[in-house]
């Protein structure tokens, strides 16, 4: 496999779980004002997925642009 399938099914697999977070948060925020405790740690979790999946997107993009 080559690094750039690699990097793919990697992308394919942070997008499934910032998705995942995404959706954590959203069904926290209706649960309101139950489980507020959780809002920072849900929260951050989420921001990190998506601050992951956007810098391996970058690699990706760079990683094609280099080997076209």
């Amino acid at each position: 496999m080559s690094d750039i399938d690699a990097l793919k099914d990697e992308v394919k697999k942070l997008n499934a779980r910032a998705t995942q977070k995404k959706m954590d948060l959203h069904d926290l925020s209706e649960e309101l004002p139950q489980n507020w405790q959780s809002i920072l740690r849900v929260a951050q979790e989420t921001y990190d997925a998506y601050k992951t999946l956007t810098e391996k997107r970058a690699e990706l993009k760079a990683l094609e642009t280099a080997s076209a």
